[in-house]
């Protein structure tokens, strides 16, 4: 079974006690209805805005708001649809966590991974490669180089790479850890495994995204990972 190496730090512990006091506060913030579904949809729209742009999508914030919003944009297709997609991966989490009454023993499998970047790369890549994993090798190169950065497992690895990975996400020892750190270990496998030929990225942060969703890390959906994520970008593909 897969088991994580990493090493708990003073600073990593120092960082959950600020989440964790963080948390408790927003949890127990006394929020207008209104006012609190009006941040909701705010940080959502931040989280497909940065969650696209991260990853090359042109559109400008106001672009993407209208996007969403049903107007006519002037723009690329695919940038466009990468924005309808993101918000349809936000939909799906939502709708995977909303009937469950138990979220300590959610349940994590190999076909939210796959729906997330069926979802995630809709009318992006062809349809015989949405939701499936990958069957050629990949290789990632620097941009400006062409020098090999990574290599990631062979394709004929990539299914039980990721299923002794779920295997590990839902047994009682990867359940002792603490849900930011499954989140992030979950957000590495799926980038180090590399499952799919595109489309990597945005399924990773929403399989991680899900993992904090469904175990109460979402802070009533008042803030956006993403957003972080693509004004530290260097730093982001750096780690």
């Amino acid at each position: 079974m897969y088991l994580p190496k990493f090493t708990i730090s003073n600073k990593i512990l120092s960082n959950i006690g600020v989440i964790e006091a963080c948390r408790e506060v927003v949890n127990n913030a006394p929020l207008i209805p209104s006012y609190e579904k009006q941040f909701q949809q705010e940080a959502s729209l931040s989280t497909i805005h940065h969650g696209t742009h991260i990853e090359g999508n042109e559109l400008s914030f106001t672009q993407a708001e209208g996007v969403l919003e049903g107007k006519k944009i002037v723009a690329g297709e695919r940038d466009i649809q990468e924005v309808i997609n993101y918000r349809n991966v936000l939909k799906y989490l939502d709708g995977e966590i909303s009937g469950e009454k138990n979220k300590s023993d959610f349940k994590y499998t190999e076909k939210q991974v796959l729906k997330i970047h069926s979802l995630a790369m809709d009318k992006l890549v062809l349809d015989e490669q949405r939701g499936s994993f990958r069957k050629v090798q990949v290789i990632l190169r620097n941009a400006q180089t062409g020098e090999v950065v990574f290599r990631p497992p062979p394709a004929p690895e990539v299914p039980f790479l990721i299923d002794d990975f779920l295997k590990w996400l839902n047994s009682k020892e990867g359940r002792e850890n603490h849900p930011v750190f499954r989140s992030g270990i979950a957000h590495y496998v799926i980038s180090s495994v590399h499952p799919f030929t595109d489309g990597d990225g945005r399924t990773a942060r929403g399989f991680a995204t899900l993992i904090l969703f469904a175990e109460g890390y979402d802070i009533k959906k008042l803030f956006s990972l993403e957003e972080y994520f693509d004004k530290n970008a260097f730093d982001y593909y750096d780690a």
